[in-house]
């Protein structure tokens, strides 16, 4: 299943106009709780009540608020796999608000952009869960599932890789009231990368030349497959037989297709291999080493 917001500026403000649930993913209790939380966002959003001027404070009409959010740097999502992580943070609340409430829902969201004018919003399949650490206070931790694909659409634009930041938000269905909280925190969405590595010819005498291959490549969340990443920085790195530490010996650029190849002096049996660094909307990687016996 899965849970998406699409946002939308009203009159120069944000609304969260509504939680899209697919129809072909929305098969158990999580789509209650999404079509509950549309409502409720888009019954404020229509009032106007979303209207805010500090993305820091809370904006809503339920008494709560949140802090010491904490999401992992870095969500990896390939092209297919739902990929979820965990959020945890701290909810405050008023001593009206009874977060034990069956009415009462909390989750995290992360957003794109700006927190007046974001370009994406993705949330959890289901509240989180909350235990009380006092009166008016709770940890709370639920989950971000992100969806690549799907019968409907995709989740994400490869435009949209790179820096996301943190919101939580709060509802009481039964009396329609909520709160949401935007600037909580960062982290980076990132399109999961691939790297492969060939060193020929096998076996090579000694002092002679090894070609090294390989391709960079990283999922392209629009098409649904992986495709090259181009004119890339890219180690080709040695690991003697023997030892656990790897040298690096060049660096290459990915050429216009993404593919890596360049030449070397067999000195030694051991392991080539290349090491991408990574980039904000990409995730560092490695190739596997290649052995290559030197004769």
């Amino acid at each position: 299943m899965r849970i998406r917001a699409t946002v939308a500026a009203v009159s120069g403000a944000l609304a969260l106009s509504a939680f899209v649930v697919p129809a072909a993913q929305a098969a158990d209790g999580g789509s209650s709780y999404r079509a509950d939380v549309a409502k409720v966002l888009s019954s404020h959003a229509a009032s106007g009540k979303t209207a805010f001027s500090a993305a820091s404070d809370p904006i809503g009409d339920l008494d709560v608020s949140f802090s010491d959010f904490k999401i992992t740097k870095a969500v990896k999502v390939g092209t297919t796999a739902h990929v979820s992580t965990s959020v945890t943070y701290t909810l405050t609340h008023g001593a009206d608000v009874d977060i034990t409430s069956d009415d009462f829902a909390t989750g995290p969201l992360v957003y794109r952009g700006s927190s007046t004018a974001p370009d994406n919003v993705l949330g959890g399949n289901l509240p989180a869960t909350c235990t009380a650490t006092s009166a008016t206070t709770a940890t709370c931790k639920g989950l971000i599932d992100v969806y690549p694909s799907g019968t409907d659409s995709s989740e994400l634009k490869n435009s949209q890789a790179g820096t996301w930041h943190g919101a939580a938000l709060a509802l009481d269905f039964k009396i329609e009231k909520s709160s949401v909280q935007f600037d909580l925190g960062t982290t980076l969405v990132q399109r999961n990368s691939t790297l492969t590595v060939n060193a020929a010819p096998e076996p090579v005498r000694k002092g002679k030349t090894l070609t090294v291959t390989g391709k960079l490549a990283r999922a392209n969340w629009e098409t649904h497959k992986y495709a090259g990443y181009t004119g890339q920085p890219v180690q080709l790195q040695f690991r003697k037989k023997g030892s656990s530490t790897y040298t690096t010996l060049k660096t290459v650029k990915s050429d216009s297709t993404g593919n890596l190849k360049t030449t070397t002096t067999a000195t030694a049996d051991g392991y080539y291999r290349f090491s991408f660094a990574g980039t904000s909307t990409t995730p560092a990687v490695n190739a596997t080493g290649d052995f290559v016996d030197v004769q």
